[in-house]
């Protein structure tokens, strides 16, 4: 009895206390679960606080920049705070090909690309507050645009490819571009056409502010400028990009100041094209010219066949080269002179050939004496000749004078061996075929000076040429 007692209260014991965890547990969950409920609440809020102080729509950007049509003062004034402060436009102009030179206007034709860059105090924004906004993209009509130029720009408006849009971004920078078919005016220096080198200013001014309002600047380098611009060439034409070099300064002026940014552009020739249609053709005229002398034949009509063929060269040279040029450049000096070379060698040929044809004309005169004197003895004989009918009277007068007959017949042989000695003999004592002799000592001697002359000019041509090329590069 005391046994089931007592294993009975110990039962009822386990039971009671069972139920105690089990009341223990659930007051626990339940109290985890609110704790839950409430962190979950206060995320909840603080995220939806958070939210709602973000404007996430460029609408909202713009409407805290107070760009609207109605604001003018954005687009007619320069953006700074203080109007005694200076604004900075940074230009960066990259060349993408070189579409023409023209030698007779002095004018150079480019595509460019430039990209304008100046800072707008009155944009700026804190891109946390509107989630992560960075760049914004605007009409170019909405704001204040520097009225930058090119001095030496002659291209049309049509040519200009501006972009309709601006870009800001939250530190209030501007950033503007626009591709341009730019023709500039260019002192271009032909003395070594050929082989010249041109360097052309590209020069960037305000039309209307002056330095203490508005300065010119680049963000990039010259040499950055001129690798992009290297690698971004589309075409060259004839010529290739050497150089890059920028010059920023201030040209004072009596009443006010201008801020200059000049872009120097220097561009080579490729002369492979020329060498080959000027210089080599003139080289083998001159050597045919100084092989003609060895002709046997008519040289002649040789001479002024190759003369007509340098002519034809200079008319395309000048088609090419301006005749503003005040030096003479190497390529129509070296045309000149092979030119009057071949001309003079031309006026020789004709002075050898007027000395042999006059030794020619010398030696028919003298035959044509000395058979004029045969005529003129025969004509005598035949007259001393007596008729058939008076036969019987000769008879008796050659008897009566014999001597006579014999000194007539004597003087009549003397006359003709005088007359067969001076054949081919002029008048003035010359012997036969000295303007001949003559004219081949002229052609010798003037075909050594000839060759001296060449010679000595390619020699000098080439030293003047390696000198200017040398001070130019």
């Amino acid at each position: 009895m005391l046994t089931f007692g007592f294993s009975c209260a110990s039962t009822m014991g386990r039971v009671q206390f069972k139920k105690r965890l089990l009341t223990l547990s659930r007051r626990q969950t339940a109290m985890s679960g609110l704790a839950t409920l409430t962190v979950l609440a206060f995320i909840v809020s603080g995220g939806w606080g958070v939210s709602s102080s973000q404007d996430c729509s460029y609408s909202g950007l713009l409407t805290h920049l107070n760009l609207v049509p109605q604001n003018e003062a954005l687009s007619i004034v320069r953006p700074v705070k203080n109007w005694t402060s200076t604004i900075l436009v940074r230009l960066d102009m990259v060349l993408l090909g070189i579409l023409d030179v023209d030698e007779k206007s002095q004018t150079v034709t480019t595509h460019v690309w430039i990209q304008t860059v100046w800072l707008n105090e009155f944009l700026t924004w804190n891109s946390s507050n509107f989630c992560g906004i960075k760049t914004l993209t605007v009409p170019r009509k909405m704001l204040w645009i520097p009225d930058i130029a090119i001095q030496e720009g002659v291209s049309d408006t049509g040519s200009d490819l501006e972009s309709p849009m601006v870009t800001l971004t939250p530190n209030g920078m501007v950033f503007a571009s626009k591709r341009q078919r730019l023709t500039s005016t260019c002192q271009l220096d032909l003395y070594l056409f050929p082989f010249d080198v041109q360097r052309c200013n590209i020069t960037f001014a305000s039309m209307n502010y002056f330095a203490e309002s508005l300065e010119l600047g680049t963000t990039n380098s010259d040499e950055t400028l001129t690798l992009v611009s290297e690698r971004l060439m589309v075409t060259q034409g004839e010529w290739q990009l050497t150089n890059i070099a920028i010059n920023n300064y201030t040209l004072t002026k009596s009443v006010f100041s201008e801020s200059r940014l000049i872009y120097t552009v220097t561009i080579t020739r490729k002369p492979m094209l020329y060498v080959v249609n000027f210089i080599l053709p003139l080289f083998y005229f001159l050597l045919l010219d100084l092989a003609s002398f060895f002709i046997r034949g008519e040289k002649l009509s040789f001479k002024v066949t190759v003369l007509l063929s340098i002519s034809v060269l200079l008319l395309i040279l000048k088609d090419m080269l301006p005749s503003t040029e005040e030096n003479l450049p190497f390529m129509a000096s070296y045309c000149v002179a092979v030119f009057t070379l071949v001309g003079l060698s031309v006026l020789e040929v004709m002075l050898v050939n007027f000395l042999m044809e006059l030794d020619g004309y010398c030696g028919e005169q003298a035959q044509r004496s000395v058979n004029t004197r045969e005529v003129e003895i025969q004509l005598e004989a035949d007259s001393q000749k007596q008729p058939a009918g008076a036969e019987e009277r000769g008879r008796v007068t050659l008897a009566k004078t014999p001597g006579d007959h014999r000194d007539l017949l004597k003087l009549i042989l003397e006359e003709v061996r005088a007359a067969r000695q001076e054949t081919g003999r002029p008048e003035d004592g010359r012997k036969p075929g000295c303007y001949t002799r003559l004219a081949e000592i002229i052609d010798t001697v003037y075909f050594v000076l000839y060759f001296l002359t060449v010679v000595i000019y390619l020699a000098c041509l080439y030293i003047s040429w390696q000198g200017h090329y040398t001070t130019l590069g």
